[in-house]
């Protein structure tokens, strides 16, 4: 396994790590004994980089990671541990974006009391809010970097000519973007920023919500996950195209005697050195299944041929609806 570095500062980690929005009940009903089979494993493989959030499960997913660590000591240092904050509610209990000093340290130290730390690896803000200037939201988070409560500062789902504002005020070590082969938005300036500017890419579902699996979500299970039930990608008539589309790189995977999260996996960490996929799953078979793209080497008539599949825009319906989409930066 060929170790990257998360960020040009960072330390080095696993190019497959983990997203632990999987231990919440986003995408279904889990326990705090299979997540910490997947912890177990991250252990086992090597795969340290561990990506969570204050909002998982009501921070539910840090609590878990927070049993795991008690339970084992010294496990700490067998993980980059990874937080985010800055999506809340107002009070009518409506979702909103705070970047403030205040909200973003206190849930910070609210986050390191559930993980029963001292600081984090890295510490994104999870959504922009649109009223502070990035320039000063930057300043606050090298602030909280100085304190030592966070190892390395990022942002998720910003635009690229936002990551340059940022870091023009101070080095942004990683920006965390939804990428895929079936959503490559990133590809359209993203990446390059990041390259250019030694900061990682972290992407998040990277086997495209089971899609670029060889278990993907049928209809008849949409109402074990309530975002997939109103997502656009699996709504009557585009989750069925959907599914016959990637039928086909299911089949490719097959013959190439590889799952097809691997294949997705693999298809990722050919697009830089700086791109890390952080898939999330409730299972440790399917995990493993994303791991082993970690230690495929795709030539290029391997990527020509997925290509030929899945070539840009083939998926049916947008990656979000319009509640969903109220905070990712649009930038193309």
């Amino acid at each position: 396994m060929q170790m990257r570095r998360l960020g040009k500062n960072g330390p080095e980690v696993a190019p497959i790590g983990y997203g632990a929005m999987s231990f919440s009940d986003f995408y279904g009903p889990t326990t705090e004994s299979a997540s910490h089979a997947i912890l177990d494993l991250m252990r086992d493989r090597g795969a340290n980089h561990l990506d969570t959030s204050n909002i998982y499960g009501n921070g539910r997913s840090e609590t878990w990671i927070g049993s795991y660590l008690a339970a084992n000591p010294g496990a700490r240092g067998d993980f980059v541990i990874a937080t985010k904050a800055g999506i809340t509610k107002d009070a009518e209990g409506k979702r909103m974006f705070s970047n403030s000093a205040q909200h973003l340290e206190e849930s910070l130290d609210a986050s390191l009391t559930r993980m029963g730390v001292d600081h984090v690896d890295l510490f994104y803000v999870h959504r922009r809010d649109p009223a502070l200037p990035i320039e000063e939201v930057t300043e606050t988070l090298a602030r909280l970097q100085a304190k030592g409560k966070t190892r390395a500062i990022g942002f998720s789902e910003i635009a690229p000519a936002s990551l340059r504002r940022a870091a023009a005020v101070h080095h942004v070590d990683a920006v965390q973007s939804e990428y895929s082969l079936q959503t490559r938005l990133p590809d359209l300036g993203l990446v390059q920023a990041c390259a250019a500017l030694g900061t990682a890419l972290v992407a998040f579902s990277p086997v495209g919500r089971s899609l670029l699996t060889d278990h993907p979500i049928r209809p008849e299970r949409l109402d074990e996950a309530a975002f997939l039930k109103v997502n656009p990608r699996f709504q009557p008539g585009n989750h069925e195209a959907n599914l016959a589309i990637t039928d086909g790189f299911r089949a490719l995977a097959a013959e190439m005697g590889e799952p097809a999260a691997a294949l997705a996996n693999a298809w990722l960490l050919t697009r830089g050195p700086h791109v890390l996929p952080i898939p999330g799953t409730r299972s440790v078979r399917h995990f493993e299944e994303s791991l082993r793209g970690g230690e495929l080497a795709l030539s290029p008539q391997d990527l020509a041929r997925i290509d030929a599949i899945l070539p840009p825009g083939w998926a049916h319906g947008d990656r979000y609806d319009a509640v969903q989409s109220v905070g990712p930066e649009r930038y193309c």
